[in-house]
């Protein structure tokens, strides 16, 4: 390809489809060219929740976050916010909230969130439980929603994207969803579902995971359940004690579900194994098999291969 005229290869490119131009691309940036990364060469943590394609890594007291395609090898560093800024000096001192990175359904438009209590940067002049800022990709800077939320939430469990709005677990008397709509930028709560008993003397127990499978809201507890149209339905119900003996009497933390396989079989992600196995179930079959082990200590995340960047 190299041998013929850039016109030429981009008519080429235009006339292919988009699981053959991905392998090409894979193949392209990842051999030929192979161009070095910053992102590469830092160890950083990952937001729970991709979105089209577009994963971003962040580190909570050093550094800014950055927003990066795995297949095209496109990145974008984000100037840090101002929680990044305060808590780089009192690093022992400050939870280690994680920020969400999502999508405006409606403009189209990236954003990323990070969501805290205002007391811990001592913000308690702005009258307001928590902080929130926003960065917007089209003018590469950040600011703060107003008003922020109300309601407290859990630094424990990490936020997660889900059509169009973030999520998080609130830290209050009950347990209930906090969403933010990235379009309005409007707080509201989604009412908990009736079998959902996370807290236990004001923590969230392990066993009480949010995820987003189908590009709906799930909560896990034991079983799965679905949101739609801030209603709540079951649509798994999994006993693993009974499945294998694989599963450990006892789970002090349930196993993260990642993504719907097929209409019948799920992938988890066991987070208590020092190989951290990915495992696929078969909601038919009632059995079990180890899709993946990893040789160093990851956390998986799921996304679908896209040639999208952020301008």
């Amino acid at each position: 390809m190299e041998l013929l005229p850039h016109d030429v290869i981009q008519y080429i490119l235009e006339k292919l489809d988009v699981k053959t131009l991905l392998k090409l691309l894979e193949r392209w940036w990842c051999v030929s060219v192979k161009i070095p990364t910053t992102w590469e060469n830092k160890f950083y943590q990952v937001c729970n929740s991709s979105c089209d394609g577009l994963i971003c890594f962040y580190d909570s007291y050093d550094g800014p976050s950055i927003v990066v395609n795995r297949t095209t090898r496109w990145h974008r560093t984000l100037p840090p916010c101002n929680y990044q800024l305060v808590a780089f000096d009192r690093i022992w001192q400050l939870p280690s909230p994680s920020p969400v990175f999502g999508k405006d359904k409606i403009n189209g438009t990236n954003k990323t969130v990070w969501l805290y209590k205002s007391a811990e940067l001592g913000l308690k002049k702005n009258k307001s439980t928590t902080t929130c800022e926003v960065f917007y990709f089209t003018t590469n800077a950040w600011r703060y929603i107003v008003p922020a939320s109300p309601n407290m939430i859990h630094h424990s469990q990490a936020p997660v994207y889900c059509d169009g709005s973030l999520h998080w677990f609130t830290n209050s008397d009950e347990t209930n969803v906090l969403s933010l709509d990235l379009h309005t930028e409007t707080f509201q709560i989604i009412p908990e579902p009736p079998f959902l008993h996370g807290l236990f003397h004001g923590f969230i127990t392990p066993n009480l995971i949010m995820c987003s499978l189908d590009d709906r809201l799930c909560v896990s507890e034991r079983i799965f359940a679905r949101a739609k149209d801030k209603t709540w339905k079951k649509i798994y119900s999994i006993n693993l004690r009974r499945t294998s003996s694989w599963f450990r009497d006892y789970l002090s933390m349930l196993l993260t579900p990642l993504s719907v396989l097929e209409k019948d079989k799920l992938l988890f992600y066991d987070r208590e194994s020092s190989d951290g196995p990915l495992v696929a179930y078969d909601l038919r079959t009632k059995y079990y098999n180890i899709a993946y082990k990893c040789n160093v200590n990851a956390y998986p995340l799921c996304f679908v291969p896209s040639l999208i960047s952020i301008l």
